[in-house]
């Protein structure tokens, strides 16, 4: 919370993307016992358990509410089902905008807010805690293909040829998520993250309108309603165009992906604007040399300046549990 206040910290306060997930032995073990995905995400005791175990095991500076993107368009009425070895399936796609009821979304996300209250009720007072949501034009990328896509050809076509009829789901997403996160805040998150996985793929004026402009609204919608809760962007694949994010979405923090190198987002990014990131998974997977030369560089890059230390996406199942380990303690000063 302070470094998202503008204040430079030594060591760096540390958490990682996807902290809670597949890595983890205890985690498999949860999931087991919850079925589906979408069960685990929507039973609060289980949410909570899978979200308090890397805190537990690497004391991290900071717990990231465990659910999905999207149950925001669960919420709102499309089908959403995952499938092993897939991934997620949206139905109809591309969704049927008049089919999406706005009205019922906080009623079927309570258990979310469930999850919240747990978790905050159990997590140390020390510990900060992160709420988050999908940005508009990512969890739009899954509504109108149907699934994940490596450069989202669908969705970009979509935006091109219709984009009157886009420009309403993403109001529709806006609204969305903007209620969203305020009734995870109401139920004890300090911090809110928004995550446009997919923001990189768009050209510029793409980006302008459908990456910057929807998360600037959501921001805007919840600093006037929560006035002081501090909101992080993630506009992966943003590159250079990381600091028009931020100065035009109002965003207290950014993470960076692990393909622009810090020095660079630190001087692209105005301070006192908190900057997160950005070492690459593969060299936590890798581990040795590997990591400790990533993390010993962002450090050296970062020095003097607002930030939090993380992975540049998420974490990834074949991860070493004891590499994860091993990187905090070298980040909090504790290997050489």
């Amino acid at each position: 919370m302070r470094v998202l206040s503008g204040e430079a910290v030594e060591p760096p306060p540390i958490w990682i993307m996807r902290q809670a997930g597949r890595y983890l032995p205890e985690y498999r073990k949860t999931r087991e016992r919850a079925g589906s995905f979408l069960d685990l995400c929507f039973t609060p005791e289980l949410a909570t358990e899978v979200t308090l175990q890397p805190v537990r095991r690497f004391d991290f500076d900071a717990a990231i509410l465990f659910c999905d993107i999207l149950v925001v368009p669960l919420a709102l009425g499309q089908s959403v089902r995952f499938k092993e070895g897939r991934g997620p399936v949206l139905a109809p796609a591309p969704v049927d905008l008049k089919a999406l009821d706005a009205s019922r979304v906080l009623e079927v996300l309570e258990p979310v807010f469930e999850t919240v209250r747990l978790t905050r009720a159990e997590l140390g007072a020390e510990k900060a805690l992160i709420g988050f949501c999908g940005a508009p034009w990512t969890v739009a990328t899954y509504m109108i293909a149907g699934h994940g896509s490596a450069d989202h050809l669908v969705t970009r076509r979509f935006a091109l040829q219709e984009p009157g009829r886009f420009q309403q789901l993403v109001d529709i997403l806006i609204a969305a998520s903007a209620a969203y996160l305020i009734g995870q805040i109401d139920a004890g998150v300090d911090v809110v993250k928004v995550f446009d996985s997919w923001a990189g793929v768009l050209d510029e004026e793409g980006f302008a309108r459908w990456a910057i402009a929807p998360v600037a609204e959501i921001v805007s919608q919840v600093k006037d309603a929560r006035p002081g809760v501090p909101v992080i962007g993630f506009p992966r694949g943003a590159g250079t165009r990381i600091g028009d994010f931020v100065r035009e979405t109002g965003v207290d923090g950014v993470a960076v992906d692990w393909m622009l190198p810090m020095k660079e987002a630190r001087d692209l990014v105005p301070a006192p604007t908190a900057l997160q990131g950005n070492l690459d998974p593969l060299r936590l997977v890798v581990g040795g040399d590997a990591l400790d030369e990533g993390i010993d560089s962002i450090l050296s890059a970062m020095r003097g300046r607002a930030h939090i230390f993380n992975l540049g996406h998420g974490i990834t199942p074949d991860t070493p549990v004891e590499n994860v380990a091993r990187l905090v303690e070298r980040v909090r000063g504790g290997a050489s």
